[in-house]
């Protein structure tokens, strides 16, 4: 859902190697006059995209409004990273907020994975998936803590992971900068806007519509039923889902302050030629690191590296992407130096305070999800599911998240994003001590 006040040059695909090897979608109308439907569901990323699928697959009538493209957000422009888990490890969530609650939790963050695989064969979209993914440690106090995370998660039913010293991350990633890590062998990569086009394609084979160029500026009741405006025209309907995320803007005051835009940025470099790719990941899997702010990179399906990294708290695009990017790269792999960059872009992601995502509803028939804090790519498809499951009546699983508290960032929306700022230079600087 794109921000307030955006002209239709801003609302189409950002400059990203993305957009430029995006498979062919046709241009949706924009919303003219009165639509009516059972659900109308506001944004057209992987929140909205995966709840729209799941509402139209039990049945019901389902129409997506987007105030840009499909996938113009951060489902369009994100590390392509199948991770699983939430930005909040399943320990901090323990201290936090009981067993019973991070039994839940474990329990169901490999269910995102799984919903995008079962997408991608079920409707045959093309995105390049690949699987595993490596995190990448720089010491052995994060080698222990990756020891710890293998433990909990095993404790939760998940054995998909195996320790890896210094020789085996060799076998995954070839440079002198890690001691160890961890790879999930349930963890994989994908082509991130393609994977929405291909979603979105799916939702319209199956009945449904969707809206692009069409900014939500309100909703209203209007009887027994709801009203979506837009600058031209309103949709009618009986359930409202809100899947705006960091661009959600104006559409909906009551859940602007739940979150902060936090923005990341990646670059793609020129295609590597075989031996160049094959000597820097050599077995083609993901690798994130795993300090506070972190980096993560890839090979794209034409062996680009995409490398990606960095925070900007309150969603601001930081003056020279490939400056702030090629530093960091050129740590890890030295042999990249005067390799080419061909793209480099930003994009926002919803941090909420507590980084666990948000599900609930307003009022009776109004829902909404957001705050992935980063990990969206897997936590948007499963929150997707347990939308559709609540709005189809069972509401097992969404009163479990609507029932966890939610905390405003501290200062309100003047003082959050310094109070951010000071916290992620506190983290950087632990992470750079190596303490």
């Amino acid at each position: 859902m794109s921000l307030a006040n955006t002209s239709s040059s801003e609302q189409e695909h950002v400059n990203s190697y993305y957009a430029a090897s995006a498979n062919p979608a046709p241009n949706r109308p924009a919303l003219v006059g009165e639509f009516q439907t059972d659900i109308c569901v506001v944004g057209a990323g992987y929140s909205g995209l995966s709840t729209a699928l799941h509402l139209l697959e039990r049945g019901y009538k389902v129409a997506v409004v987007e105030g840009a493209k499909v996938g113009w957000g951060a489902s369009g422009r994100n590390g392509g990273q199948i991770v699983n888990g939430l930005n909040a490890s399943l320990d901090t969530i323990q201290k936090r907020y009981g067993d019973e609650f991070a039994g839940f939790v474990g329990g169901l963050v490999t269910e995102g994975g799984k919903i995008i695989r079962e997408r991608i064969s079920t409707y045959d979209i093309k995105c390049d998936l690949k699987e595993k993914n490596v995190f990448a440690a720089f010491t052995q106090k994060q080698m222990r803590e990756l020891e710890a995370k293998k433990a909990l998660w095993s404790k939760h039913g998940m054995n998909d992971h195996e320790m890896l010293d210094k020789a085996q991350i060799a076998t995954y990633v070839k440079t002198d900068a890690y001691v160890g890590g961890l790879v999930d062998h349930s963890g994989g990569h994908m082509h991130p806007l393609n994977l929405a086009l291909g979603e979105a394609a799916a939702i319209e084979k199956l009945g449904g519509k969707i809206f692009e160029m069409s900014r939500v500026i309100s909703t209203q009741k209007a009887d027994a039923d709801q009203l979506v405006l837009t600058d031209q025209g309103q949709i009618r309907c009986k359930t409202i889902v809100f899947c705006g995320n960091a661009y959600l803007g104006d559409a909906s005051r009551k859940l602007k302050s739940r979150v902060m835009p936090v923005s990341t940025q990646i670059m793609a470099t020129e295609p590597l030629s075989d031996d160049i790719a094959n000597g820097i990941l050599p077995t083609d899997t993901c690798v994130e690191d795993v300090r506070y702010i972190l980096d993560y990179y890839r090979l794209s399906a034409d062996k680009r590296l995409l490398f990606g990294g960095g925070t900007v708290y309150g969603g601001a695009d930081p003056r020279d992407i490939k400056a702030k990017l090629k530093r960091n790269m050129d740590k890890v792999f030295p042999q990249l130096k005067d390799v080419k960059i061909d793209y480099a872009w930003s994009g926002n992601f919803a941090l909420s305070f507590s980084r666990v995502p948000q599900m609930g509803r307003i009022g009776d028939n109004t829902y909404f999800a957001h705050g992935y804090s980063g990990h969206g790519v897997t936590g948007s498809h499963t929150f997707g599911r347990i939308l559709s499951e609540a709005i189809d009546g069972d509401l097992t699983r969404f009163d479990v998240f609507a029932n966890v508290p939610w905390f405003p960032f501290p200062g309100g929306r003047m003082l959050r994003v310094p109070y951010s700022v000071m916290g992620s230079w506190w983290y950087g600087l632990r992470d750079r001590l190596g303490v």
